[in-house]
């Protein structure tokens, strides 16, 4: 959104948007916020401006993204207060040092950094194993680790278990388009949902016999490798690129994919995709 286009819609009307995203009535966002419900209410209809102020309290109460916060401000007059600085700047060496030590740590097992698109941003060498045989477009910068995952040209031929797999990477794609509201998100989930898959895709994720978590099963050759994946995240960002990024780790399973990254049979070489000067 412009700043010309932001300018032009109500703050009332996007603050009741995100209101009502977030399934709140106007007594519980005014009793969080510590307003009157007449106050929000006219600030909603545009009866009333709120204050720099209230746009950050109510924004806080809404759970709003930092990007989506500015564009609340930028929609009321006010100039936006959260920077979104370039991931290169100095300013985030230190932030660029704690993603590649965090991928580096966890040698010689997959990591991969994102940006809130789901940008390859930075990788370790273990996730090669993530790239290995996909089509070159899908590997041309900026990389979607999303789409490079449920391609039928990417990862998904590898993947045995795709359609558990891609139920839950399409259930967390959902989610932060509810959060986020971002229309990018919108339609990249719209066309990862008319990927192929030829396995059934559970609406729910129910545990079998001895599961806890919902695996990542990969033919790697002759192997079959299994991990589960945490996700990494800044704990007090300030700024919009670093509010963006996480880390994805993906670990070993079981017995056997552990002894399949010992040293004398790793996985190979990482791919020039790191676009982390």
């Amino acid at each position: 959104m412009t700043v010309a286009e932001a300018r032009q819609r109500p703050v009332g009307r996007l603050l009741r948007g995100w209101r009502v995203r977030r399934r709140l009535s106007q007594l519980e966002l005014a009793i969080a916020a510590d307003i009157s419900t007449r106050h929000l209410s006219f600030v909603e209809t545009g009866r009333a401006m709120p204050s720099r102020d209230m746009v950050l309290r109510l924004a806080d109460q809404l759970d709003v993204p930092l990007r989506e916060r500015n564009q609340l401000l930028l929609a009321a007059g006010y100039a936006p207060v959260y920077p979104r600085t370039p991931l290169d700047s100095p300013a985030l060496d230190p932030v660029r040092a704690a993603v590649r030590r965090g991928l580096a740590a966890h040698e010689p097992y997959p990591a991969v950094a994102l940006d809130q698109g789901w940008h390859l941003i930075d990788t370790n060498h273990g996730a090669a194993l993530l790239t290995t045989g996909a089509a070159e477009p899908l590997l041309a910068p900026p990389v979607n680790m999303l789409r490079l995952t449920l391609h039928p040209a990417g990862l998904a031929p590898r993947i045995l278990n795709l359609g558990q797999w891609r139920a839950q990477l399409l259930g967390r794609l959902r989610r932060q388009v509810e959060l986020t509201g971002d229309p990018e998100l919108a339609d990249l989930y719209d066309e990862l949902r008319d990927y192929p898959c030829d396995q059934p895709e559970p609406e729910l994720a129910v545990p079998g016999p001895g599961d806890v978590l919902v695996p990542l099963r990969i033919r790697d050759g002759e192997r079959r490798l299994s991990f589960f994946s945490t996700v990494s995240t800044f704990a007090t960002p300030l700024d919009v690129t670093v509010a963006e990024l996480s880390v994805e780790s993906f670990f070993p399973l079981d017995q056997a994919t552990t002894a399949a990254f010992s040293p004398a049979d790793g996985p190979g070489t990482p791919v020039g995709t790191a676009v982390v000067g």
